[in-house]
């Protein structure tokens, strides 16, 4: 999986383009540092980590069971985040310490006002669920 062309494949599969401002959070020894290479060569830009001032087209966000409230987190993605912009939740495979119960992502994401699209094993160890904010019905 970190064969240079299994990274550019999740890289592909995040849908980053070059120039796009990406927000991580949560990131710590254990986040996959390959992967977080691969983002910035394929966006040309660093990942922003910290109080940004500016809207992020992307949200990178390593979360483990036990990092505090999932949807909390989840919502202080979404202030810096492009109205279209994904939110990129990477959590701990199955057997990895920290794993999350993809039941506990499907229940977080409708309270924090967003709606899961996919998921898929972005590195070895860190599944990536992207999240997106739920359309507001049409009148």
């Amino acid at each position: 999986m970190n064969s240079p062309q299994g990274l550019a494949a999740s890289v592909e599969r995040l849908g980053l383009m070059p120039g796009e401002l990406i927000l991580e959070v949560g990131s710590d020894d254990d986040c996959d540092s390959q992967l977080r290479l691969a983002v910035e060569a394929r966006t040309g830009t660093t990942l922003l980590t910290g109080h940004v001032d500016e809207v992020v087209d992307a949200v990178i966000l390593w979360w483990r069971e036990g990092d505090g409230d999932l949807v909390d987190d989840l919502v202080d993605a979404l202030t810096y985040l492009s109205e279209n912009g994904p939110i990129w939740l990477l959590t701990p495979k199955v057997g990895i310490a920290g794993h999350v119960e993809p039941s506990d992502i499907q229940d977080a994401a409708p309270t924090a006002g967003l709606t899961q699209t996919v998921s898929f094993l972005a590195a070895p160890n860190w599944t990536a669920t992207k999240l997106v904010a739920r359309k507001s019905a049409k009148r």
